[in-house]
């Protein structure tokens, strides 16, 4: 007797693991968020533009790395948006509550631990713009999904 048996095998099914996905997904946007961090602080250290890590930066710089991470903190939210299982902006602002407990974590390590740690607007800024880079990031992925279902509704006449 033989019998042939099908197995189908959906390798695009965004459903298996919801939970690993959504924490791989949150996990992926913070990764992201810290080599491209970084990433930046080295190649500016690097090429003379911050002086080097043991010496005091001027609140000038400071404004220039509150500047690239607010950047780097929306794509990184997007990314969670972008990768997660389903509801892209509560990935993205799970991202931002990492990134307020950690940039808060920074607060209080660096409030009194000198000049080299820069101004304490700094840190401040981080933990105020944790939430609003989160939303936007998760916004940007939602106009990009809510764009994408347009494009592909039939059109009627």
């Amino acid at each position: 007797m033989n019998t042939t048996q099908t197995v189908n095998v959906d390798t695009n099914n965004r459903g298996n693991h919801p939970t690993l996905r959504s924490i791989g997904a949150v996990l992926a946007g913070l990764f992201a968020v810290f080599i491209l961090s970084l990433g930046t602080d080295v190649v500016m250290h690097e090429t003379g533009i911050y002086p080097p890590w043991s010496q005091p930066m001027s609140g000038a710089l400071f404004l220039v790395a509150t500047a690239y991470r607010i950047v780097y903190n929306i794509a990184g939210c997007y990314l969670a948006g972008l990768l997660a299982p389903d509801r892209p902006m509560l990935h993205a602002l799970w991202l931002g509550v990492v990134g307020l407990v950690l940039s808060t974590v920074g607060v209080v390590a660096t409030w009194n631990a000198g000049p080299e740690f820069g101004p304490r607007w700094y840190p401040l800024a981080l933990v105020a713009s944790a939430l609003p880079c989160a939303w936007l990031g998760g916004r940007l992925r939602e106009m990009q999904l809510r764009a994408g279902a347009e494009r592909s509704e039939p059109k009627t006449k």
